[in-house]
């Protein structure tokens, strides 16, 4: 086993590897990833530390988790120690790189060898007839793009990407120019993640967010916790598990696999733990339901309350439903309808799991519901956020302290990106109010989603791509078809930190525009500058960046976008100039169009920033009715065709997004191995497999084509039968562009059909 290992996570023989302190990791791992990265073990931890306690604060690149709000000076993680030590690192990769390498020799480099090269230092250019990126001027770049835009027949045939990192500033101009332009195609990540969240809580309540904040975690009697990593997608969550745990209120933990944050955690402020390597519970039940069995299972608690409801007058809020709901009695009558059995199959859970999920429920006053993408990238993930509100309804659990809904945003900023205008359907009353303030005309046309941006450029529909961070050609599902459809642009532009296999899979002509981190100081004319972002509870706070740039040639993204808007719309009124000398200018124009950022640029230097209001947690809610509105779907038929498996694809605890620091993961008990499929024992033997046999996977998409990729090492793993898991990006190929879901738009990453059979 010299070149992988692997534990299976529930064994308890391996709890010490998985679970040393899922909210910082083993000390001695992370001091080795600092070490590998800068020779200086503490560089990103001081960095942290530092920059929080800087006037204006600071934001780390990573997760949407809130800032603590109760002043914690060590409010950090192991993977923002990562995400900071990576971006500050000492390489750089300049025009001498570059003349060294071909693109298509840099084609065949590792995801983590591309990055690892170090931070971009200045614009380049792709010379077709060298296949070499060459240095260009700023302005030489700004005007490439630009006459780009300008001369489309259709401001249609462009498209602007955003990723999460994106800070509000920037965003807010981004979305100023597509739409001064003449297009509303503004894809972005929430596409691929929380597209079905937005959807249904919109449907549902009337908000596209969540209704709770830190201090209701902090007050609720019952966590319930749905298809999420947060050892490493949201480890500072762990807090605020421990220390449910602590005062006794209850966690229920649903997920197919059992992570190493649904067990126990050692947080990182809490010095004598970290010591003692004390750990603390973060959970009282762990269910594993099979791929998308989430819904039954939510089903199946309901259907357990209103049974409940008829000998307990308590287990229902009659007072709440008839005063704030509408379409109750249509809920009762599905729920009393869909028979127990059906429950058990579609959930893979029995009718005693459920209802000791639905005993916790019951005996909790206040309740949360939390979840991420195991619950939205499926075909009927809208259905399911619907049961859910509708769970939460039955018992008031909205509108008061310790409850509520509450969705776990996986990047720093995209929530924000959203509120600040990134939306490819957006509402008439924002275009009626940007068109009001900034004097334009906005189209009223709905824009391209990911997925429609990756069909329109295939059909040579779209020209021009810019993506304003993240790596779209990995991050995107069916990686063969979006790699050719980006080749098939006549011009790509990428607006990024580190080198990625989106630079490499590019338009006839393409450019790499190097950005600040949000690391580095913003110096403008006005002077240091700070930018805002919205956490995945709708606090809104500034960041500031305290690091020497990595090269005097870097500008800061809100200086990019304007540089291309005024060489694209050179007869535009729009102040691009004036705004970038000092970011309060661009956010006085934003607290005219946006609600909730009146008075922005006082509130937001409050010392938390300040949170935007959700009116569905004042219990006003924006539907159609004015109430909060009951779903009433049947539940998704998941009975799959024999011989095959729902495989869901996941993250490693050294990753980021498409980030890779590294091949292990280690709260799965993963060493120098990501080409893998973890498997039900019982689903190995079903097919004469043993642990690292070589695998091929191949998906079967809805329009009866396949993909596969070959020769996956096969891990044992606890998950239940007929369920598969691996590593996004590598298993992103065997997602079909078709196969996203008819309720939100988003690829079902999590949901894909596949056979498993060994490597010839």
């Amino acid at each position: 086993m010299d070149e992988s290992t692997a534990a299976d996570g529930s064994d308890p023989e391996f709890a010490p590897y998985h679970h040393p302190a899922a909210g910082w990791g083993a000390a001695k791992s992370v001091t080795e990833f600092m070490i590998g990265q800068e020779k200086e073990p503490l560089l990103g931890t001081r960095a942290i530390v530092k920059m929080n306690h800087e006037n204006g604060g600071f934001d780390c690149p990573g997760c949407a988790w809130p800032d603590s709000i109760k002043g914690i000076h060590l409010d950090i993680c192991e993977n923002g120690i990562k995400h900071v030590t990576w971006e500050m690192t000492h390489k750089r990769v300049g025009r001498e790189f570059f003349a060294r390498h071909t693109v298509s020799e840099l084609s065949t480099w590792s995801e983590h060898d591309l990055e690892n090269q170090g931070r971009l230092t200045e614009p380049m250019s792709y010379d077709p007839a060298t296949d070499h990126y060459v240095p260009i001027s700023w302005a030489d770049a700004f005007d490439l793009a630009g006459t780009a835009l300008r001369e489309l027949d259709d401001p249609d045939a462009a498209a602007f990407y955003t990723s999460g990192r994106l800070g509000n500033e920037a965003t807010f101009l981004y979305q100023l120019m597509a739409r001064e332009l003449g297009t509303n195609n503004l894809p972005d990540c929430s596409n691929m993640c929380h597209e079905a969240s937005g959807r249904a809580l919109q449907a549902a309540l009337g908000t596209g967010k969540g209704t709770c904040d830190l201090a209701d975690w902090e007050t609720t009697d019952a966590l319930f916790i749905m298809g999420v990593n947060a050892a490493s997608n949201a480890p500072r969550m762990l807090t605020a598990l421990a220390e449910a745990d602590r005062r006794g209120a209850q966690i229920v933990h649903i997920n197919p696999l059992v992570e190493a944050g649904a067990t126990r955690t050692i947080i990182p402020h809490e010095f004598r733990n970290m010591a003692t390597f004390h750990a603390t519970k973060t959970s009282t039940l762990n269910l594993q339901p099979r791929i998308g069995g989430d819904f039954a299972l939510i089903r199946g608690i309901a259907k357990a309350v209103f049974e409940e409801s008829e000998s307990d007058p308590k287990a229902l809020d009659r007072q709440f439903i008839e005063r704030y709901t509408v379409g109750f009695d249509r809920y009762r009558a599905v729920v009393e309808a869909t028979p127990w059995k059906l429950i058990e199959e579609q959930s893979a859970l029995t009718e005693a799991e459920a209802r000791q999920a639905a005993r916790v429920y019951c005996d909790a006053d206040r309740s949360i519901i939390s979840w991420c993408l195991g619950v939205t990238q499926h075909e009927h993930g809208v259905d399911t956020i619907r049961e859910i509100v509708n769970l939460l309804l039955l018992r008031g659990n909205l509108g008061r302290e310790g409850a509520g809904p509450s969705p776990v945003r996986g990047h720093s900023n995209v929530q924000g990106n959203r509120t600040c205008g990134i939306d490819n359907k957006p509402p008439a009353r924002f275009l009626d109010r940007l068109d009001e303030v900034c004097g334009i005309t906005s189209p009223r046309h709905d824009g391209y989603d990911v997925v429609g941006t990756i069909e329109a450029m295939r059909a040579g529909k779209l020209k021009v791509f810019l993506a304003m961070g993240g790596n779209f050609a990995l991050a995107a599902p069916d990686t063969a078809y979006t790699f050719d459809a980006l080749r098939s642009c006549e011009l790509t532009v990428q607006v990024s930190t580190k080198l990625n296999r989106s630079h490499l899979v590019h338009g006839k002509r393409a450019l790499i525009l190097p950005c600040l981190g949000r690391t580095e100081k913003d110096i403008q004319r006005g002077g240091l500058q700070q930018t805002s972002v919205e956490d995945s509870m709708a606090m809104v706070h500034l960041s500031k960046g305290m690091k020497k740039p990595a090269s005097p040639h870097l500008l800061s993204e809100p200086a990019i976008v304007a540089g291309i808007a005024g060489a694209a719309l050179p007869d535009s009124t729009t102040p691009w100039t004036h705004y970038v000398e000092d970011y309060d200018r661009i956010r006085d124009t934003m607290s005219q169009v946006l609600d909730g950022f009146e008075d922005f640029n006082r509130r937001v230097r409050l010392p938390l920033g300040f949170r935007i209001k959700q009116p569905a947690r004042e219990l006003v809610f924006l539907t159609p009715s004015g109430r909060a509105e009951f779903s009433a779907a049947s539940l998704p038929d998941l009975t799959r065709e024999p011989g095959t498996l729902s495989l869901a694809t996941v993250r490693s605890h050294d990753q980021w997004n498409t980030t890779i620091y590294s091949d292990n993961d280690r709260y799965r008990g993963i060493k120098n191995l990501r080409t893998l499929v973890f498997m039900n024992r019982d689903d190995m033997r079903e097919r004469g497999l043993a642990e690292f046999d070589e695998a091929d996977i191949t998906s079967i998409a809805r329009d009866g084509t396949t993909r596969s990729v070959h020769n996956y090492k096969v891990v044992p793993y606890n998950i239940p039968r007929g369920c598969a898991a691996g590593y996004m990006p590598e298993l992103n190929v065997l997602c079909a562009i078709g196969d996203y879901s008819t309720q939100s738009d988003q690829p079902i990453m999590k949901n894909l059909t596949v056979t498993i059979h060994r490597s010839l």
